[in-house]
Order: C-alpha cells, then structure tokens, then sequence
C-alpha cells in the first residue's frame, strides 16, 4: 500500500498558513476546522508545519500567552515529508522514529496533501479487516473432497 491509496481516499482539502500569520488566527482555524496540523507555506513552497505539539510547547513556554506571535516562532521548520508513492510501512517507521503525528506528502516540490498517523492506522485497520474477509470467505468456500479422514469438514494443512 502506498501513500497515493490514503490521498485518493481522504480527499485533497488543505489549510494553509504563512510563516507570518498570526499564531492565534492559525490556532482558530485549526479550531474551527477540527484539524490538528497546518502547513506552512511561503511563495508556494513548504517551509514548515503547525501542529497542536508546537502550539501548546509554545504556550507553555510563553507562560500561557500566545498574544502576537507569529507561526514562524512556533512552527517546525524540518517537517518530516514523504511522496505518494512512499510505502506505507516506510511511512509508519518514520513516523514512529520521529514521534511525528503529521506528514505532508510532496511530490517534485508540489504539496500534495497530508496524512495524519490517524490515517495510516486506518488504512492498516481496512487492509486487514479486508484480507481477514478474503482468507474467511476462501476457508467458508473450501473445495469438497478435502475433509480429513476423521470426517470433519476442516481444511488438510501440510
């Protein structure tokens, strides 16, 4: 399974912001939209991500205070990244080696979405749910003539 395969089932929505923004109006939209990262972009190019982790060490650093900082005070400015035809056991290591929880996904320097470790959990989740149906349905549908000796109807594993 490849990075492509969870783009083309989440959909192609993303929320930007510019190293400049305010943090607060950045904060609210991460709010008002339910999402937990956003991308940094400047003059069409990934310079960062905002995650709620950077929020909230810089909150904690500013000793509750956002007031008028800028997403480039918070922001990851070496985002961990990957392309779509990255392998998602690739992606899962990476994730996990940098405890990272959002990933945008570029390809030839064109933004091409983000995945969430939401979505490569879920996508491993389907693919089993999907190849337990599979091996299920080839055990229910197992050819006659390969009962035991005993008379079961169970399958003759070598």
């Amino acid at each position: 399974m490849k990075v492509s395969d969870i783009l083309r089932v989440k959909g192609n929505t993303l929320y930007t912001v510019t190293p400049d923004d305010p943090l607060g109006r950045a904060v609210n939209l991460m709010a008002e939209k339910d999402i937990g990262s956003l991308v940094v972009m400047e003059h069409g190019d990934l310079v960062g991500m905002l995650t709620f982790r950077e929020v909230i060490q810089l909150i904690v650093k500013n000793a509750g205070q956002i007031g008028t900082t800028v997403v480039r005070t918070a922001m990851d400015d070496h985002p961990l990244t990957c392309t779509s035809a990255t392998d998602m056991d690739e992606v899962r290591r990476m994730m996990l080696d940098r405890h990272a929880r959002y990933m945008p996904v570029m390809d030839n320097k064109m933004l091409m979405g983000v995945i969430s470790f939401y979505d490569v959990a879920k996508a491993v989740v389907d693919s089993q749910n999907f190849e337990n149906k599979m091996l299920k349905a080839y055990i229910r549908d197992w050819p006659a003539g390969a009962e035991e000796e005993d008379g079961k109807s169970e399958p003759n594993f070598p």
